[in-house]
């Protein structure tokens, strides 16, 4: 059998595949001190929140904080590798809203349900979904919401 004739795993999700109500989770990512390095200096976030531990010994933050857009793009990562991949077209708005605090050495996740479905008008064979992305820590706590509205394949779209 030709590579070609093979199914591809770890494609997304048409927009067909997620109606309202629908509700999964991605699988955990553990953030570690080399990602809140590498994302501060990358994005030049060098706040001493994020840079200084010896600032924060007589504040009531114990650890090292993480920056909530790192949160959110760890959230991004874990669902494009999982149901955004080969059908996402368009990011088109948000909401976010931080609910607490994380820490290097938290593991989190992301508990996704689509509130919102529908065919696209403006551009056939397309659909719009929003969903409200929850990011969860290890003890179930919610640290990040945010609630995405993207432009999604259809099922019978060229490219998926």
């Amino acid at each position: 059998m030709a590579s070609n004739e093979l199914e591809t795993v770890g494609l997304g999700m048409t927009w067909e595949q997620l109606p309202v109500g629908r509700r999964f989770r991605t699988v955990g990512r553990t953030v570690t001190e080399a990602d809140l390095v590498g994302f501060i200096n990358c994005t030049g976030m060098v706040e001493v929140l994020f840079t200084n531990v010896q600032g924060q010994e007589g504040d009531a933050i114990k650890g090292r904080l993480v920056p909530a857009a790192l949160l959110y793009s760890f959230a991004e990562g874990l669902l494009i590798q999982s149901v955004v991949q080969g059908v996402g077209l368009a990011f088109l708005d948000m909401n976010l809203a931080v609910k607490g605090p994380t820490f290097v050495g938290d593991t989190i996740h992301v508990v996704v349900e689509v509130t919102e479905s529908r065919e696209s008008r403006s551009r056939p064979g397309t659909g719009l979904v929003r969903t409200k992305n929850s990011i969860l820590k290890q003890d179930g706590s919610v640290v990040l919401e945010y609630t995405p509205l993207r432009m999604l394949r259809g099922a019978g779209m060229e490219g998926h």
